[in-house]
């Protein structure tokens, strides 16, 4: 049985359960917008040659008025196109479209919310996440990106804490076992091994949900926020086992694809700011090569760390301000070589970001092929 309050269904019958939402209203709409296809008797006698004795499905719909319509749906045609039905206490019988009776029929099992976390994912606060052995904590900050707080504050990857929540948004429960599937979960999650626990917290408060894996690489999952233990996706049970690095973020420079509006680079000895004024980029009094800073601003875009270390330094042998988004974000890196390879740190964080060598190698050579601006020449007459 299921019952509307406060805009929400809920399952009531044969036992309180959340209701999916969008699996009831497909549902309702399915009745409300039932027709026949064509009037078989107007008045029958017998209503056991249309299975309408005992029928195969019955639907009792209570009204706002409290006036309640039971739909009556028997056997199929003799030519499967359709199905028998009826209303109670209406002695016609209809044939109404085969679908209809599949769209119909649909358990507790079908229409409960098989969500196994239900935050608001808009309204996320918190994310903790631990796995491999270790506990990892995401927040935002006043900028409203993810941020690593804990083992330490560090530079998250949004979009790898994003896949995270969604995969955490998207879990769901396995309801289409039989009851000794359901034990096997059981016993599978009591043996097996953790593989992660992890907590979001909303404005609603903090919900959990624990994932383990059995020596059939089966996994199941358990929720504070739904009672009992489920078999999951691989997906979910492989995309929680991460550690602290999959989620840092590799890029050294955070200003992504706004553009910056102002550089200030010191390339050995040789040291230039250039400023963006409109669509010309200018070094002082000079007009410069839009396209050459252009290439620069990408490499800069594109330096990515190939592995983190604690410790590090060295003669700085390259330096990069890039101010953008309207100047909110100032960001400052120094690159040094060590042997053949090149290391940088971003001013005001102990991270040392070791760098592919060639992409700083591309780098140093935009930087050195920037240019001014040429007019074109006019052709001669």
């Amino acid at each position: 049985m299921l019952k509307k309050a406060d805009g929400k269904w809920q399952i009531v019958q044969p036992k309180p359960l959340a209701a999916d939402q969008d699996s009831v209203n497909s549902l309702v709409t399915s009745l409300s917008s039932l027709s026949s296809d064509r009037l078989i008797e107007d008045k029958a006698s017998d209503l056991s040659s249309y299975g309408l004795n005992s029928p195969a499905e019955q639907v009792a719909v209570t009204r706002k008025d409290g006036k309640v319509q039971t739909l009556l749906v028997g056997d199929d045609t003799p030519t499967g196109a359709g199905v028998f039905a009826k209303l109670e206490n209406d002695p016609r019988v209809f044939t109404i479209a085969s679908f209809v009776k599949s769209s119909l029929d649909k358990t507790s099992k079908d229409l409960r919310d098989k969500r196994l976390l239900t935050f608001n994912s808009d309204k996320l606060t918190r994310v903790v996440l631990t796995a491999k052995w270790a506990t990892t904590e995401f927040g935002k900050n006043n900028q409203n990106e993810w941020q690593i707080l804990k083992p330490r504050p560090l530079r998250a990857d949004g979009l790898q804490v994003d896949e995270l929540v969604r995969k955490l948004k998207d879990a769901k429960m396995d309801t289409s076992g039989s009851d000794a599937d359901a034990k096997k979960a059981v016993a599978g999650f009591s043996t097996g091994l953790r593989v992660a626990v992890a907590a979001v917290t909303d404005v609603n408060g903090t919900q959990q949900i624990e994932v383990r894996k059995d020596k059939d690489k089966n996994f199941y999952a358990r929720s504070s926020a739904v009672e009992g233990i489920y078999k999951v996706t691989s997906d979910l049970g492989d995309g929680l086992d991460k550690g602290l690095d999959d989620f840092r973020n590799k890029k050294l420079f955070d200003f992504g694809w706004n553009d910056p509006s102002k550089l200030e680079v010191h390339n050995g000895a040789t040291q230039a700011t250039y400023q963006k004024n409109g669509e010309k980029w200018m070094s002082g009094p000079k007009q410069m090569d839009a396209p050459s800073i252009q290439a620069l601003v990408d490499k800069l875009r594109d330096l990515t760390s190939v592995k983190f270390l604690d410790t590090g330094n060295g003669p700085v042998l390259f330096e990069a301000t890039v101010t953008a988004n309207d100047g909110k974000r100032v960001e400052k890196v120094a690159i040094w070589k060590q042997g053949t390879s090149y290391y940088a740190r971003r001013e005001g964080e102990p991270t040392v970001y070791q760098l592919d060598t060639k992409a700083v190698e591309d780098m140093q050579k935009a930087a050195n092929e920037i240019k001014e601006f040429q007019p074109p020449k006019s052709g001669k007459k």
